[in-house]
């Protein structure tokens, strides 16, 4: 071997080392959009808002005390306690009435605005006459009914309590059934005797009975007219709370009030201090006494003072102990739904500790669960214990100094350290509502702020917790701040809100909460994450709901958002054009200010981002721009204008994209559907006299035009319409339609909706079909007197959905769109004697035979026979996407924390981890055998089968054991070392096309299938290895390639895949080279090739990313500076091969020596710098395949004599092979594909007769 080709291959393998690892390449179509379906998350119905709000209105404080006179079956200890309301009944003539004020003054402590009526040592009649006009002038609100039977009997077990005749000489009893009849429901009853719990119990029987009986009396008698019939299940909308159980007499310690429960309900924060200083364990400050808690400095309702701040921290305490104990729908109906409910319950939590210490339980309807030793009571302790311990001073001191307690800022901690650890899977953090509490004071509201966006990020449960536990109207209330501060904080919590309850953007827009937002979006100096989030609620405002429309437009939303649309923030762009699509949606105020401000115009820029969810959200944007009801000349003129743009992206490599664009011109159609269905009937017309006039002329259509490129009139000379053009033209609204006649912008909307409709992305031809066979049908009725065929042989349904039915193995599934909806027309020739191209500009070119079918006459005949009745409106067959939706759950997902494929200890990293490190034991195995590979056969057989059909392109797997092959219409998956058949899956490519290339994309990590076909579309799949139909999963399709030229001999589409840098190279029988980007998802560049012929090979310089080569089929190797300008960029053309090329190669090497190939059988060497090879090889006459190692010294050729020759770079004939292996060998097929192993010396062959093998080095003997 010469020095100067030996020397590139020494180099390869040293420089092995140097190559990018498998963790710095790049992961190609890896993003969202490609790895989940384009869906909204699941609606879960959200119970955290109340049902209904209800205030308790009335209130009856019923007292029989019976000052001076103990009932007979209460025998009182000496002494004995006898406060009532914290007031000796025995100090003063009036106490009775002192007593009644001050019980109402407590209650007016929680519930201010209720009606109060006392009734003080009543009689049956009083009482009834009292609660009946509660209840008539509550009406549907609550009536609470606060009872005191200090001085009267204990109620019976046949569920009676007492109250006094009128002289106050004898005790009448009261039924509590009678009582439920007065008192009605909703109420609430407060019980402050002795054996109070035997109320609760009679009580719940008397409703039953009830029950029963109206029941009866439903179900006996007709109600009188007029007299509507009494609600069953009201009488069970009744709330009690009892003193102690049905056998429990009051305390009646001396030390404590003789309303020991009703202190608790009423007073909580006097008696928890009370009951504290006379435990005798527990207790930090021993020196304080009873007569000091009295005086405590500071008004309850000032958390800035200690009495404040203790009621603060018990109203805190009560909250997280009910919130950690109750079931949520118990909870939000007792701590939520009622403001005095809500603390009395609070309050109860208290009675229930302080009075088990005095063997006493206090009861409640509903009952809870017991909550006297939950650990959060320490916490209340320790809070007494600090606050306490100054108290002395604060007494003796005037000018001494409180010092608030850690209490928030120690629960705060604690909530952080939950969040560092916290998961679904765990239990809610008990702080949650403490966190609520929190952000009541200035002091916390930051850091509160801050953990609390942090528990909402971990996911939409966390946000259902929040809401359940109250947090919404403190968050809206903070709306109306002004500080900077929390802008960030707030945006972000209320981005999470609404992601999981879009419900809530009616309470922001009552309370003008969507201003905030759109002063954050509208300042400049807020971070684009933040402004992002921001357009995100407002779009949330906006989204179906038309007084947010209204708001958000007064607000100037969209001057706001035209204005930043080319920030640099992605996120942002995409957002805020969703945002104004949302805005204008079905509103045309906002449509006519988008008009005045040129919005579509401005969103024209957009169509070309390099982000495919920015361009998806544009085309969004303009797709609900159209949506007008109010007709005009100029709403025509715009709407056809933006309909012109959208059809200019219809080729956009995106498939996000492209639904979008399916979507948003469907709205022009349906717009415009009489004009369309007149272009439709014209285009079928033009279509049967081009058929004609083709088949008498002979003239050869284009094998696949672009269907933009070749409208008639749509554009002056000067500007040519391109589907897939990289950049789109600004236009001005009063010039939209300049040169441009209505009629060719139908006809243009119409052409990409067929063009779509024949794509290669399943979703996106389906949604086209609908409104493709829907315009057609309509055209075929309105043109049926003249136009309709009379012959038919089946039926015809429009628009189709496609068959669930499993393909019989071993035949391709049938797309039901081209077997009934593209009927066979005329068959056309594969083959053609001379290229075709159309340069008029008014000349339409006949498309692809898979568009002959979507014309054929057959669909109308059918059309005829079958429909008599006049089409669908269009409106009815309207096509949606999720798009917005999909977008949508971005937030409702953790922003904050690593993704899996960030977070090192996730599972799917140390999989990662394990490939790499599987990939580089088989790159540094292979070394030895690459060495060894210019000198050693290559011809022991260790694998052969029978495949599918004949392969057209073969490839192994660089890391994995098995090899795909490629025949006409599938992908078989064989492996090789184990010598079995892994699956099959069908490219679902159309009929009369062929796939033509193949690769393997992300083959270092999670491996997807490349498939190009010839016409032009790629495919790209994902689970290619899951058996069955179904298994596979299509992660992107996209036309690489339109107007291919026939030729005599084609290359159909070439494809080369540089995986370093995520550029898809594409050609073959066209005059360019179209250069893709995975990332963006778009065309980067076309690159005229200057030959007459097809490209038939490609090689790149993956790493410098420059050096682009193309073998031609007129013998010609072109190389290509990337760099430069299209008009520039080919910079030599190599001119010593007579016949087609089958190979171009790139040699890794620091020398960058280039192979080339043709079917004659002398393979080239050359050095880029010069203009001749620097070595020829003759290796045989007639070569049909060839491959070269890329890093051994070792190449292989087929020849159509049935043989396979194996070189090195010398020209040393290494091996032939002629035969398969085995006592019977038979000859082998002439080679129609060959592909080494990237790393092993392994080589695999496919022949004609639909044979696979692959062939090794001899196996070394142990």
């Amino acid at each position: 071997m010469s020095s100067e080709l030996e020397q590139p291959f020494i180099n390869e393998l040293h420089e092995e080392d140097d190559e990018a690892r498998d963790w710095d390449l790049l992961i190609a179509f890896n993003e969202l959009r490609h790895r989940e379906k384009i869906q909204g998350s699941k609606k879960v119905a959200q119970t955290w808002r109340m049902k209904e709000r209800m205030k308790t209105v009335s209130v009856a404080l019923v007292l029989c005390l019976n000052v001076g006179v103990d009932p007979p079956d209460v025998v009182k200890t000496s002494p004995c306690a006898r406060l009532e309301c914290w007031i000796d009944p025995l100090s003063s003539q009036k106490a009775l009435e002192a007593i009644g004020a001050n019980l109402q003054k407590q209650y007016e402590r929680w519930q201010p605005r209720a009606r109060y009526k006392q009734s003080l040592d009543p009689t049956v009649d009083e009482v009834k006459k009292l609660c009946s006009s509660l209840r008539r002038n509550a009406k549907e609100e609550r009536v609470l009914f606060h009872y005191n039977g200090h001085g009267v009997p204990k109620p019976t077990v046949n569920g009676e309590i007492w109250v006094f005749n009128k002289s106050y000489t004898q005790y009448i009893p009261l039924s509590v059934y009678d009582l439920q009849t007065w008192m009605g429901s909703p109420s609430i009853y407060v019980y402050d005797c002795s054996n109070a719990g035997i109320i609760i119990e009679l009580f719940r029987q008397f409703s039953l009975q009830r029950e029963s009986e109206l029941e009866s009396a439903l179900n006996g008698s007709t109600p009188r007219f007029g007299s509507p019939a009494p609600a069953v299940s009201s009488v069970r909308n009744c709330i009690q709370l009892a003193a102690c159980g049905a056998s429990e007499l009051l305390p009646m310690n001396p030390e404590l009030p003789a309303d020991l429960f009703t202190s608790c309900l009423t007073t909580p924060i006097r008696i928890a201090l009370k009951w504290y200083v006379l435990q005798n364990t527990g207790r930090l400050v021993p020196n304080i006494t009873l007569d000091l808690v009295d005086k405590v400095p500071g008004q309850l309702n000032d958390r800035r003072t200690m009495l404040g701040e203790l009621n603060w921290i018990f109203t805190a305490i009560t909250d997280t102990i009910a919130w950690n104990t109750l079931p949520r729908e118990l909870f939000q109906k007792l701590f939520r739904q009622d403001l005095l409910v809500a603390s009395l319950f609070r309050n109860f939590l208290l009675a229930e500790r302080i009075m088990r210490s005095y063997n006493c339980t206090p009861m409640s309807s509903p009952r809870l669960p017991p909550t006297y030793q939950h650990p959060m009571w320490q916490a209340w302790d320790l809070a007494l214990d600090i606050c306490l311990r100054q108290l002395p001073t604060l007494l003796e001191d005037e000018n001494a100094q409180f010092h608030h307690s850690p209490f928030f800022t120690e629960q705060l901690t604690a909530f952080q350290v939950w969040l560092s650890y916290g998961s679904e899977k765990r239990n809610p953090p008990e702080q949650l509502p403490i966190v609520l509490q929190v952000l009541l004071s200035q002091v916390h509201r930051l850091r509160a702020l801050d953990l609390l966006g942090r528990f909402l990020d971990l996911g939409p449960w966390a946000v259902s917790l929040a809401l359940s536990v109250g947090i919404f109207p403190y968050v809206l209330k903070l709306l109306q701040s002004s500080a900077r501060e929390l802008r960030p904080l707030l945006v972000f919590i209320w981005a999470k809100i609404l992601s999981v309850d879009s419900s809530c953007q009616t309470d922001l827009v009552k309370d003008n909460g969507h201003k905030y937002f759109l002063s954050v979006l509208a300042d400049p100096y807020m971070p684009a994450e933040h402004r992002t989030m921001a357009a995100f609620v407002l779009a949330m405002i906006v989204n179906d709901y038309k007084q947010g429309q209204d708001a958000a437009l007064q607000g100037n939303v969209i001057s706001n958002c035209l204005e930043q649309l080319s920030d640099s923030s992605a996120s942002l762009r995409q957002w805020l054009a969703l945002c104004l699509g949302k805005v204008w949606s079905n509103f045309d105020n906002a449509r006519w200010c988008g008009v005045r401000d040129r919005a579509h115009e401005k969103l024209y820029v957009l169509l070309n981002d390099p982000s495919p969810e920015v361009r998806a959200s544009a085309v969004f944007a303009l797709g609900t721009f159209i949506s007008v009801t109010d007709r005009s000349d100029q709403a025509n003129n715009i709407d056809l204008g933006v309909g012109m743009m959208l059809a200019s992206v219809g080729n956009d490599g995106s498939s996000l994209v492209r639904k979008e664009v399916v979507v948003a011109l469907s709205s022009l159609v349906q717009q415009f559907e009489s004009q369309f269905t007149n272009v439709v009937v014209q285009w079928m017309e033009e279509e049967k006299q081009k058929e004609k006039s083709a088949a008498v002329t002979g003239e050869v259509p284009a094998i696949q035009p672009s269907i933009t490129n070749s409208i008639g009139g749509s554009f002056t000379s000067n500007d040519s319409f391109s589907g897939e053009s990289s950049t789109v033209r600004r236009t001005h609204s009063s010039s939209t339609l300049a040169g441009t006649t209505f009629s060719s912008v139908y006809m243009t909307v119409w052409k990409v909706l067929v063009q779509l409709a024949l794509g290669p992305h399943k979703e996106v031809a389906d949604m086209a079909k609908q409104i493709v066979n829907t315009l057609k049908l309509k055209a075929t009725l309105s043109a049926r007197p003249t136009h309709v065929m009379q012959n038919s042989k089946a039926c015809y349904s429009a628009p189709s959905s496609p068959s669930n039915t499993a393909p019989i193995h071993g035949t391709p599934p049938h797309n039901q769109f081209h077997e009934e909806h593209l009927t066979p027309g005329p068959t056309m020739k594969r083959d053609f004697s001379s290229p075709h191209l159309s340069g008029k500009a008014n000349s339409y070119t006949s498309p692809h035979p898979r568009a002959k079918k979507l014309l054929s006459d057959k669909n109308s005949a059918m059309i005829h026979e079958e429909k008599e009745e006049e089409p669908r409106n269009l409106r009815q067959t309207s096509v949606t996407t999720e798009f917005f939706e999909w977008s949508c759950r971005h937030f409702a997902q953790p922003l904050m924390r690593l993704s899996e494929e960030q977070d090192p200890e996730s599972s799917s990293h140390h999989k990662r981890e394990f490939r790499f490190l599987r990939n580089n034991n088989v790159r540094q195995d292979a070394r030895e055998e690459q060495l060894r590979a210019g000198f050693n056969r290559l011809d022991v057989e260790v694998f052969v089968n029978k495949n599918q059909g004949i392969p057209a392109v073969i490839k192994f797997h660089p890391y994995e054991g098995h090899v795909a092959v490629a025949d006409k219409d599938g992908i078989c998956f064989w492996d090789w070392e184990q010598g079995t058949k892994v699956n099959y899956i069908y490219n679902e490519n159309l009929k009369n096309t062929k796939i033509t290339a193949m690769d393997f994309i992300n083959p270092h990590d999670e491996s997807l299938l490349l498939c190009g076909t010839d016409d032009g579309s790629v495919r790209i799949w994902r689970n290619y290895l899951s058996e069955g139909y179904d298994g596979k999963e299509l992660v992107s399709a996209f036309q690489a390639i339109n107007d291919l030229i026939p030729t005599v001999r084609r290359a159909g589409l070439v494809l080369d895949w540089e995986q370093e840098s995520g550029m898809l190279l594409a050609s073959g029988d066209v005059r360019i080279i179209r250069i893709w980007d995975s990332q963006r998802e778009t065309k980067v560049q076309d690159i005229p090739t200057g030959a007459e012929s097809c490209v038939t090979s490609l090689a790149s310089d993956s790493f410098g990313r420059s050096l682009l080569i193309a073998g031609c089929g007129d013998g010609t190797v072109r190389l290509f500076d990337r760099r430069l300008a299209p008009s520039e960029c080919r910079v030599m053309t190599l001119r010593e091969h007579n016949r087609w090329v089958v190979k171009v190669h790139l040699q890794k090497g620091s020398e960058g020596k280039i192979v080339s190939a043709s079917n004659a059988g002398d393979v080239r060497f050359w050095d880029p710098r010069f203009t001749e090879s620097v070595r020829t090889l003759n290796l045989t006459q007639g070569v049909t395949a060839l491959e070269i190692h890329k890093h051994a010294d070792v190449l292989a050729c087929g020849s159509p004599n049935q043989f396979i020759g194996v070189y090195n770079t010398s020209g040393d004939n290494l091996s032939t092979i002629k035969y398969h292996e085995g006592f019977l060998g038979q000859r082998i097929g002439a080679a129609s594909c060959l592909a080494f192993h990237p790393y092993k010396v392994k080589l695999a062959a496919g022949s004609t007769d639909s044979f696979i093998s692959v062939y090794s080095t001899p196996v070394k003997r142990s």
